[in-house]
């Protein structure tokens, strides 16, 4: 049994020549085991801008883009708990995860692509990818944190095992998943380093609270951080490509190096006998696991964690915000509000 249509208005994925358009579209059906959940407010990841240029994988035309959301419950499938109609939500992003907490199925998916997303003023999903909206939180934070704060705080904690005390090193603190990192690492009692290409969010990074910052363009930006820091428990990258092989000589013995983008190229030749000689790990993370969000949830509740919104911007007004994302201006993360 399907409930109900109509229509809405959503940010489409349109086709190579027109890949952000505002227009009306038919509003989703729901099934018996989904809910509708009616969007207050949408946040933009780096996920989103590659599929607009055609740097993503299984792209399809037309499609409705974004994976962070939070609103609330509209409607229910006739299998749904009635207690979920009217709450208020977020959505976990990540989909079919599967019964491995260390890793993903095959049919592990995304929200926004290849299912229609959140960009959207109602969007479809099955009940068991929602949670109550932690209360200390606006629609627009609580937008603001699944994709990206699933996946530092996974990088951080799950496969990381960051600890009070650690010293903790964050490459590129400027975007969504810089600045959760940084937050989650803060929170967590870890001494806190960070990079970036831009001092002014290097100065916002340390008024966050991160114990002090180098720009990543110097020559010596390595040297420099070893000088401030001595070296790192903990390292956090997204972006791999030559600098990668910095992070080996700034690992401490037993230290953790986790990646989980590769924006800057791929991993460069490395120096094994450094590896193996200091006991590092070197690990990849992708998203996280249902048991991951509901950590991370709890995360935020205990330490009243407020994510950090760069700028709102209506759903109609979705070109400017890509285009602001476009640019890497941003300190946290972009939002839409429908």
């Amino acid at each position: 049994m399907l409930i109900r249509k109509g229509s809405m208005k959503a940010i489409v994925l349109e086709s190579k020549e027109r890949p952000i358009v505002y227009k009306e579209v038919e509003k989703p059906s729901i099934a018996e085991d989904e809910v509708l959940v009616q969007i207050e407010a949408a946040a933009l990841n780096r996920r989103d801008y590659w599929i607009t240029i055609g740097k993503y994988a299984g792209i399809k035309y037309p499609s409705i883009l974004g994976s962070d959301g939070a609103g609330v419950v509209a409607e229910i499938g006739s299998d749904i708990d009635k207690s979920w109609l009217g709450k208020e939500v977020i959505i976990n992003p990540c989909h079919n995860w599967g019964s491995h907490d260390d890793y993903q199925n095959r049919d592990f998916s995304i929200l926004g692509l290849p299912e229609n997303g959140t960009l959207a003023e109602y969007v479809k999903v099955k009940a068991e990818y929602l949670y109550e909206k932690p209360c200390h939180l606006n629609w627009e934070e609580a937008a603001a944190l699944p994709l990206a704060g699933l996946t530092t705080f996974r990088a951080l904690f799950t496969k990381g095992k960051a600890k009070k005390g650690d010293k903790v090193l964050i490459t590129g603190v400027g975007g969504g998943t810089g600045a959760f990192a940084l937050q989650w690492a803060i929170a967590a009692g870890c001494q806190t380093f960070v990079t970036s290409g831009s001092g002014d969010k290097l100065e916002r990074a340390r008024q966050m609270g991160a114990t002090a910052g180098v720009c990543y363009k110097a020559q010596d930006w390595a040297e420099q951080v070893r000088l401030l820091a001595g070296g790192f428990d903990v390292i956090v990258d997204s972006a791999l490509g030559d600098g990668f092989e910095k992070l080996v000589d700034m690992a401490n013995p037993g230290g953790r190096i986790i990646f989980f983008g590769g924006t800057a190229g791929n991993i460069p030749p490395l120096n094994g006998r450094k590896i193996f000689w200091k006991q590092l790990q070197i690990l990849g993370t992708t998203m996280g696991s249902p048991a991951d969000f509901r950590a991370m949830i709890d995360f935020v509740n205990k330490h009243e964690i407020v994510p950090v919104v760069d700028e709102v911007f209506p759903l109609a007004q979705a070109e400017k915000a890509f285009k602001k994302m476009e640019d890497s201006s941003q300190f946290g993360k972009i939002v839409l509000k429908t």
